[in-house]
């Protein structure tokens, strides 16, 4: 009953909303300059996010921290985040570092920049939060391939066991024992470190407890004690298989079809399925995908431990049953691939142009390799299963009669069972009439078959490991939708330009460079900073610079940026561009009454 309650919360708790999610707006504005200190941050995104403790780091004019109230949901709204501020703030320039956790379980961050009264001189030196770990990243994506591993080894093997029924399973009992002892470690690996993976800390932090509590009450931590339950489950379902009598068999192969799925509904609800467009229809295109995946790749190592150890009659019945799955998996692999990759790509040139669609490419590679050779499987599956074909069954057989014997001696004849060779008799193949010595009896026939399915499992392992970086990589859809958003959640540009100049005076004065900070070079109000630079590259005082702004395409300026002397340096907070395009900047260095010189520079200013 708890079991079941889990994965309906997980299933319809998924919102369609963009997988990963995306920055819509902040509140103040980013690069904005506002004359009163708000009382809150909030930002707004694409889809629902979840909250660290240190989802917010604000950063004062003086580069120090500011403290500020705990991350909450902005009324009510799972889409939004927000954080108090302390009663006052002094003047300046404000970075607001910020990290969630989208709804398909990724950490997302970024930052951005305000200003109250007016912005300071000099940037500060934006301190983004923790960078990820390469440890805790590490070990994250490598229990992440485990599981995947060991699922469709346990998935596979189970299915091949209920479906193929070979005589002796005795093989396929170390398979499953180690998925899934491989599958459980897998899982509390990846539920200990989801704290430290999401807040991009060191591994050390998992031992946490109040981090670890937070992890229990989110998506994917509850995604993964759905899994750990379905393990134990799972772990009496083996037990009672083992055990199982020939009666039992369809209520085995329910059981083991339920489990399969929920198993599979574990991923489905905390990755890309889980959030985007068409929620429903993308959750059940993956618990198939997932299912498939595991009875076809898993049923292989199946199948090659089956091959070692099986006698001939059985591997007669048992090598074409798994063909006939493996070809239904395929197919339904071929269909929910098209369908994700159409949801996760969202343009045809996407699949090189973003890192979604080159890996897209290298999994649908690895597949026709792997396609390629499951059909030279075949070929070998058609002659192993040739003795299993009836032998023209419809016709009597004939029995040798000598001549001119009597009917009592045609009866006894017929009695005795001789027949008489008939190499019309012989079975035939899909690829043509069997020869003789090319059935499952001959050892060349299972060692060919052999050595196609384990180069087989070695490629599937392969598309496994691409599909568990597949599966941690930003959609093409959500990435364009991203870029769409403004802001994008990183910092606004800001553009430096170089100004050389020779006024021919010869002074120390009269030969130089400026170098002139245009912030955030973006539509509306701009700050500007100017520092003069002698021939010695020592700062030096003129008595004047002055900088106007124009955009020739649209006729437009000069406007004039109206800086002020700072004591060593020139600047405004307010220059108006009021549209975006390829501006010039004429730099005017006055270093006395009579000398003076103008520069001009293009600088690109952004929508």
């Amino acid at each position: 009953m708890l079991l079941g309650t889990v994965l309906v919360l997980l299933l319809f708790s998924a919102a369609p909303a963009s997988a990963h999610a995306a920055l819509r707006g902040t509140d103040p504005d980013d690069g904005s300059v506002v004359q009163r200190a708000p009382r809150h941050l909030t930002l707004t995104f694409t889809e629902s996010v979840g909250l660290l403790d240190d989802s917010f780091r604000v950063f004062g004019p003086d580069q120090r921290r500011v403290r500020t109230g705990e991350a909450q949901h902005a009324d009510g709204r799972s889409d939004t985040a927000r954080v108090g501020l302390p009663g006052k703030l002094a003047q300046g320039t404000y970075t607001v570092a910020w990290r969630v956790v989208s709804a398909d379980s990724h950490p997302v961050s970024g930052a951005f920049t305000f200003s109250v009264g007016k912005r300071s001189a000099t940037s500060a030196q934006v301190d983004t939060g923790p960078d990820e770990d390469p440890l805790t990243s590490g070990l994250h994506d490598a229990a992440r391939y485990l599981a995947y591993l060991a699922a469709a080894l346990l998935v596979g093997t189970v299915a091949f066991a209920l479906l193929c029924r070979p005589a002796d399973t005795s093989p396929l009992r170390r398979p499953l024992v180690a998925a899934w002892w491989t599958l459980l470690g897998s899982t509390a690996v990846l539920l200990l470190l989801r704290a430290p993976y999401e807040a991009g800390a060191g591994p050390a932090a998992a031992l946490d407890l109040s981090a670890l509590e937070r992890t229990l009450t989110g998506r994917p931590g509850l995604a993964l004690l759905a899994r750990l339950a379905v393990l134990l489950l799972t772990a009496a379902f083996l037990l009672r298989l083992s055990g199982r009598r020939d009666h039992q068999e369809p209520v085995m192969r329910a059981v083991g079809a339920t489990l399969a799925v929920a198993l599979a509904l574990t991923w489905a609800a905390a990755e890309h399925a889980s959030a985007g467009i068409q929620v429903p229809v993308a959750m059940t295109s993956s618990v198939l995908h997932l299912v498939a995946t595991g009875v076809w790749l898993g049923g292989l190592v199946a199948l090659l431990l089956t091959l070692r150890r099986a006698s001939v009659d059985a591997l007669t019945e048992v090598v074409p049953r798994f063909s006939r799955i493996a070809f239904a998996s395929v197919t339904v692999l071929a269909v929910t691939g098209l369908y994700q990759s159409w949801r996760g790509l969202g343009s045809l040139s996407a699949l090189t142009g973003t890192s979604y669609g080159r890996l897209l490419l290298a999994k649908l590679a690895g597949v026709a390799v792997l396609l390629l050779v499951a059909g030279y499987s075949r070929r070998w599956t058609a002659r192993i299963a040739a003795p299993a074909a009836p032998a023209r069954a419809a016709v009597p057989a004939r029995v040798p009669q000598p001549v001119g014997a009597s009917a009592e001696g045609r009866e006894a004849a017929a009695e005795s069972g001789t027949r008489e060779p008939e190499t019309s008799g012989e079975p035939e193949s899909p690829d043509g009439p069997a020869k003789p010595g090319t059935g499952s009896g001959d050892p060349g026939i299972r060692r060919r078959l052999r050595r196609s399915v384990l180069v087989e499992v070695g490629v599937a392992a392969v598309v496994l490991m691409i599909t568990t970086v597949l599966t941690g990589t930003l959609p093409s859809r959500a990435q364009a939708e991203a870029a769409q958003q403004a802001p994008a959640g990183a910092l606004p540009p800001t553009t430096e330009i170089t100004v050389p100049f020779d006024t021919g005076t010869g002074s120390v004065t009269g030969r130089g460079r400026v170098q002139v900070t245009l912030d955030p070079a973006r539509v509306g109000d701009n700050g500007v900073q100017a520092i003069v630079f002698g021939s010695d590259t020592y700062l030096v005082v003129v008595p004047e610079v002055r900088i106007t702004f124009t955009l020739p395409s649209r006729k437009v300026g000069p406007i004039d940026a109206e800086l002020t002397d700072r004591g060593g340096y020139w600047s405004t907070n307010s220059v108006n561009l009021p549209l975006a395009g390829n501006w010039t900047m004429k730099t005017t260095v006055r270093v006395s009454d009579v000398d003076q010189v103008s520069v001009e520079r293009k600088v690109r200013v952004e929508p």
